[in-house]
């Protein structure tokens, strides 16, 4: 666990969003949160998001404004000003497999992720249940084989890990699956995380990496918490998140970003 350090000049913040910023109980920002970005923003630090999110499903922030939007995973990366300055998509022939994994050994739904929104095969009891649990619409349903040419982003599979692991090793060469939640898992390019889309700001920002934080709570933050100079894990976060951790600060309905931000003396 890192100590209170003056040595470290913090230049950007990475932010998840759900159970991060976003309380799952309350399905919104604290103002103790909306105070803390805002007062970072204030000394010139730069705040992004960090999400497994399209960019058009980040919503009811507060009002809160950011830098630039790490989505999809790191798939998909764009500044404020709508200027995309990375994008990875899934191949088509590990889409095709995955429609005939679906239809050919066992169902379960799952989902593709473009550019307009995500569409799923089937609406059932997981499906919904991830909707009202990040307080998004539940998908439309569509023929996914009539989207294997568009540029799909990502793709999620509202399966649990035993199922996942066959799907990963029948379906996706090319992909590796992380998972927030014990029934739903993001696809995406092997090599591709949140972690990927830091640098890709970095660069772009000319920021160096050890002047970097971030905080987040569930598998698909771990690269991130890793990748940074301050990784800090909510107190809502798993264990196998907190262990990778340099701080664990209290959970999103505590004043947990407020709490950490004031740890490091980034705060008053």
């Amino acid at each position: 666990m890192l100590s209170i350090t003056n040595t470290i000049m913090i230049k950007a913040i990475f932010f998840d969003i759900d159970g991060t910023l976003l309380s799952f109980e309350t399905h919104s920002v604290s103002q103790s949160t909306i105070d803390a970005i805002n007062a970072v923003k204030a000394q010139g630090i730069k705040v992004f998001l960090a999400t497994g999110r399209l960019k058009k499903q980040v919503q009811h922030l507060g009002g809160l404004e950011f830098d630039g939007f790490i989505t999809v995973n790191g798939a998909y990366c764009v500044t404020t000003d709508n200027e995309v300055i990375f994008k990875r998509l899934i191949p088509k022939d590990e889409l095709n497999s995955l429609i005939a994994f679906q239809e050919n050994v066992t169902q379960f739904s799952y989902a593709f992720m473009v550019q307009e929104g995500s569409f799923v095969n089937h609406v059932n009891d997981a499906v919904t249940d991830i909707a009202r649990l990040v307080e998004v619409p539940v998908p439309p349903v569509r023929n996914l084989r009539e989207m294997v040419d568009d540029e799909v982003l990502q793709v999620n599979l509202y399966v649990d890990k035993e199922l996942e692991e066959k799907i990963m090793k029948e379906a996706f060469v090319t992909c590796s699956a992380s998972r927030w939640h014990p029934t739903f898992a993001d696809v995406n390019i092997k090599g591709i995380d949140k972690s990927t889309g830091i640098d890709r700001f970095l660069e772009y920002y000319d920021i160096d990496r050890p002047e970097t934080m971030a905080f987040g709570d569930g598998g698909n933050d771990i690269e991130m918490l890793r990748h940074v100079g301050i990784g800090v894990a909510m107190g809502n976060a798993g264990d196998n998140v907190k262990a990778v951790a340099d701080y664990v600060t209290s959970s999103v309905d505590e004043d947990g970003v407020a709490n950490a931000l004031r740890h490091f003396g980034l705060i008053g």
